[in-house]
This record gives structure tokens, C-alpha cells and sequence, in this order.
């Protein structure tokens, strides 16, 4: 990747899907979408629209029927 990450540019939401993908790619290997509607407590809507910005941008990678972790600049405490 080219240029870094900027995590202050993501909204308090998707900074809540992403940990949410976080925790369960370190559980699981990879996030799914029941999983992270019932870890976010978001709904299905809200839920793909900040996984598209997250993908959009890098953030988060589609993983088989889910998702992973991109590469990133910086750390996820939850």
C-alpha cells in the first residue's frame, strides 16, 4: 500500500465496524455479516454501508463469505 491510513478520517461508526471486524477476524479468521450485525448491534443497512466505506478505503478486505482486515498503520484495543 502506497500511502497510510489516515483512522482519524473514519466516522465513530465505522470505527465501530471495524473493531467489530476485528475481534471477530482474530476469533474466527474472518467476519461475517450475522456476526457483526449482532456484534455492532447496527442494522443490516447501516451495517453494508460502513463495510463499503471500509472496503472502499482499504480498512477491510472481503474474506470468502465475509470479511478480513486490510493492511493498516494502526492499532485496535477492544
Amino acid at each position: 500500500m502506497s500511502e497510510a491510513h489516515d483512522v482519524q478520517a473514519l466516522s465513530d461508526v465505522d470505527i465501530h465496524v471495524y473493531e467489530a471486524v476485528a475481534s471477530q477476524a482474530v476469533e474466527k479468521g474472518h467476519a461475517d455479516l450475522d456476526g457483526l450485525i449482532r456484534a455492532s448491534g447496527m442494522a443490516e443497512e447501516d451495517l453494508r454501508g460502513s463495510l463499503a466505506r471500509l472496503v472502499g478505503h482499504g480498512y477491510v478486505v472481503p474474506k470468502g463469505d465475509g470479511y478480513g482486515l486490510g493492511p493498516h498503520t494502526f492499532e485496535v484495543e477492544y
